[in-house]
């Protein structure tokens, strides 16, 4: 379980979507048609993966809390089975692509993610983080849990967008906290930030191989416990 608090984790959610919502607000035609380093999706596609990725709260809000005894971590979430299936990797290719296609123009996928943005974020703060979801895949998981799923899928392809648009990563200090610790327990990524000098970001672009990493600088991160996340 984490130490980072829900509230921390909610906190994350709010300021790491509200500053990717900036970024769409400012990018243009030309920008969302640059190719991600999620290939194939372009930086729209890419935009509107994680658009419907806030929006799976929508759904799993509205439905009653699951029956049952066994809660999965959000680590657990991203466990390599049949969610990662070349079915459902195709799937979650093409409804992007789709759902990119279908908003015309740089201001309608600008509105269209600030929209999904605030209803998301509006549904989290009426919450209880206790609360109790379905993922679509069927996991019973607490919101607050769900939530830092959330912050992962932000963070993470927000540096994935960032790369597109060639410009700096944006990740916010509280995205940042969460999805490492997600990544690797908080004394550990401590220590290798302290020994390397990495920043956060730094780290969590080696963890998920949006930088690289040297083969000692692999080992090392094996050896402190590093989550293996299936990320897609």
């Amino acid at each position: 379980m984490p130490t980072v608090s829900p509230q921390l984790i909610f906190e994350a959610f709010g300021a790491e979507s509200e500053r990717l919502a900036g970024v769409a607000d400012g990018t243009d035609d030309a920008g969302f048609a640059r190719p991600s380093p999620c290939v194939p999706w372009t930086a729209a596609d890419l935009l509107f993966h994680v658009r419907m990725a806030m929006g799976r709260l929508q759904v799993m809000l509205a439905e009653p809390e699951p029956d049952g005894a066994d809660l999965v971590p959000a680590a657990g979430y991203y466990r390599a089975d049949q969610r990662f299936s070349e079915a459902v990797n195709d799937d979650r290719i093409d409804s992007a692509r789709r759902g990119a296609a279908a908003l015309p123009g740089a201001a309608a996928r600008a509105r269209d993610f600030r929209q999904a943005r605030d209803l998301a974020w509006s549904l989290v703060q009426s919450a209880s983080p206790g609360r109790v979801v379905r993922t679509r895949h069927g996991d019973r998981m607490l919101l607050s849990e769900f939530m830092r799923t959330r912050v992962l899928e932000l963070a993470v392809h927000g540096l994935d967008l960032a790369a597109a648009l060639d410009r700096e990563p944006w990740m916010t200090g509280p995205a940042a906290q969460v999805t490492e610790e997600l990544l690797l327990p908080a004394p550990a990524a401590a220590q290798l930030r302290a020994d390397t000098g990495w920043s956060r970001v730094t780290l969590i672009a080696k963890l998920t191989g949006r930088a690289p990493a040297t083969a000692a600088e692999t080992s090392r991160i094996q050896g402190l416990g590093a989550q293996r996340l299936a990320l897609g």
